[in-house]
């Protein structure tokens, strides 16, 4: 919805929404501003930004999520568990948390069964232990949190960038150079809210992506590429692939997977290694989670094996 400033100059952003729109909390108000869902003039903003007279102010509501996750029995691939996590590899197709169309058959609705509710509730009942998240068309290694110690020490870890998180993608066309860093601005896409995008700073969030090529499958005009994530920005790897104009096979928000050469079935994005320190004893854990078979022509076509 669009809305105009048109009087109350000088009022905090935060607060003139609340006025507005009643049936959102100013804390809701305060979030969907931070994640970029309200935009003035065109461009991100902060809650305690004030408002001037003629601002346009875009807001675009997310679904809502269901309150409460039920605990179901559904098979997933643990890599490694104890008290205070889990590690596991998420299957391609699998949704992380109920939302509104997906509200039940997730992966929390799984742990919550497999924990048998032994999961931290720092994320809310929504995504309890949900310390990051892949997306449902992504597989591969995540952690998850069944302690509030456990919950605190990765989400520190997380934004600390001491956690490793090493991805196998399959791009269309072949990105050079064939090792780069691509450090950009991601936030949400100027016209369509649901997608990221790089933007000019101090828009959006600081994003940095180490990749590197390990095989190229002429045939199809496609590229299996290694890429370190040194931030975790939604979409960031498949966002900066297109920056590179390397667009992922298989993705159905970024690329036109009906005119790429190459059809394996899926979003080619696997979350292959991942590394962190334990919350509690501090061991400096390493796990991979086995590339899924749809890899197999690219991984054939390296000189050589995946890097050890």
């Amino acid at each position: 919805m669009e809305l105009r400033v048109d009087g109350n100059a000088g009022m905090r952003l935060d607060a003139w929404l609340a006025a507005k729109l009643p049936e959102l909390s100013r804390s809701r108000i305060q979030e969907l501003i931070r994640e970029q869902f309200i935009l003035r003039n065109g461009e991100p903003a902060k809650p305690r930004d004030a408002v001037a007279a003629g601002d346009r102010l875009s807001v675009a509501i997310p679904e809502a999520v269901p309150a409460e996750a039920q605990p179901q029995d559904i098979p997933v691939k643990i890599l490694f568990e104890d008290e205070h996590v889990v590690v596991l590899d998420k299957d391609s197709g699998m949704v992380v948390h109920p939302a509104a169309g997906n509200p039940d058959g997730t992966l929390v609705n799984a742990l919550l069964h497999h924990c048998k509710g032994r999961l931290s509730g720092i994320g809310g009942v929504e995504r309890p232990g949900i310390v990051h998240r892949l997306d449902k068309d992504t597989s591969g290694c995540m952690v998850v949190a069944k302690t509030d110690v456990a919950h605190h020490s990765l989400t520190e870890q997380f934004s600390g960038r001491t956690m490793e998180k090493l991805y196998l993608a399959v791009v269309q066309g072949v990105p050079t150079p064939a090792t780069d860093t691509v450090f950009t601005h991601i936030g949400r896409h100027p016209v369509n809210r649901q997608k990221m995008a790089v933007v000019n700073p101090p828009g959006g969030k600081t994003a940095i992506t180490d990749y590197e090529i390990l095989a190229i499958d002429r045939a199809s005009n496609s590229t299996l590429v290694l890429c370190h994530l040194h931030t975790g920005r939604t979409h960031q790897i498949r966002v900066h692939m297109l920056h590179k104009g390397c667009p992922l096979i298989g993705d159905p928000i970024y690329a036109r997977p009906e005119r790429q050469t190459a059809k394996p079935g899926r979003l080619m994005l696997h979350a292959w290694r991942l590394s962190f320190d334990h919350p509690v004893s501090g061991e400096r854990l390493k796990f991979q989670a086995e590339v899924p078979p749809e890899y197999t022509p690219w991984i054939l076509a390296m000189d050589g094996d995946l890097p050890g």
